[in-house]
């Protein structure tokens, strides 16, 4: 541990009994995940990794003091990510906070569908073959990042139209090589017109009158984020897909998330358009019917 750290500690009690106190206070404000977050926050505010924690939890004595205000900022169900300012997506480590939407497991198998894709167009074209994918409205940058560090060689192009979402794109794409505009994704990218191999899209889709089932996400999530337009959610989605049929050369492959329950809309929003073939829908990790893609003829 950090003599920084220590700083933040007074021996007064156990760090497995701090842990343990925490739990149940997140635990008696609904969080789901109570044990996890609890020494996550710890281990944040130590400068120490869950593993690390995990060998410190007994004879380590602390004063709760800091870690309570962690703790208090989670149990009103602040995102953890907001408050470590981190969020975990397949092998990133991506900076999140205020205006941004915390990047989720299950979009992880969504941006899979898109590199199982290029890594193939990779072994076709051999080593010096170009690839060429976009992100549409890509948040926090998760998906663009994924693509552009996991399949050598390709040229990834994002966008997002979020002025407060933008700058979070901005650092966690840095350093990528992606390239990122600010901007509306009906417009974007106009000099990829049938160029492209690759689209992958996480849009806004959820319907005007629902309510997110998760506290997180209802209350701090951003708006812009979440809501696709119109009373059934469809506008934004039906941009992505678009821009998509725009952007792909003919054989180009592109994947969007929804929800579950919008499986068949989406299926229905590809096919109807007549710029599709062989359209189909994905589950995630769970089972959910999570994405939904289609190529161009």
């Amino acid at each position: 541990m950090s003599s920084h750290a220590w700083t933040l500690w007074v021996t007064e009690i156990s760090l497995a009994d701090a842990v343990k106190s925490a739990t149940a206070v997140l635990a008696a404000a609904g969080v789901p995940s109570p044990a996890v977050d609890a020494q996550l926050l710890a281990a944040h505010l130590l400068g120490v990794s869950r593993g690390e924690l995990a060998a410190m939890l007994f004879g380590t004595a602390v004063s709760p003091s800091g870690y309570d205000a962690l703790i208090a900022r989670r149990a009103e169900r602040e995102p953890l990510q907001h408050i470590t300012g981190v969020a975990y997506f397949r092998h990133l480590e991506l900076a999140v906070g205020k205006g941004v939407f915390v990047p989720r497991p299950e979009t992880e198998s969504v941006v899979q569908l898109g590199i199982d894709v290029l890594t193939q167009l990779r072994q076709d074209r051999g080593a010096e073959g170009e690839l060429v994918a976009v992100d549409l409205g890509t948040g926090s940058g998760a998906i663009a990042a994924a693509m552009a560090t996991e399949v050598s060689g390709s040229r990834v192009y994002a966008v997002e139209l979020s002025d407060d979402a933008f700058p979070w794109a901005q650092r966690n794409l840095a350093g990528t090589g992606a390239t990122l505009v600010h901007g509306d994704m009906r417009h974007a990218f106009m000099e990829l017109n049938g160029t492209v191999d690759v689209v992958v899209s996480n849009p806004p889709y959820i319907p005007a009158a629902a309510i997110p089932r998760d506290i997180e996400v209802r209350l701090h999530d951003p708006h812009m984020a979440l809501y696709g337009g119109g009373a059934d959610g469809m506008e934004m989605p039906t941009a992505a897909a678009a821009t998509a049929a725009r952007l792909l050369h003919p054989g180009g492959f592109f994947v969007m998330e929804h929800a579950e329950v919008q499986a068949e809309q989406m299926a229905a929003l590809l096919n109807d358009s007549g710029l599709w073939e062989n359209v189909r829908t994905h589950v995630d990790l769970t089972g959910r019917d999570r994405a939904t893609s289609g190529l161009r003829p």
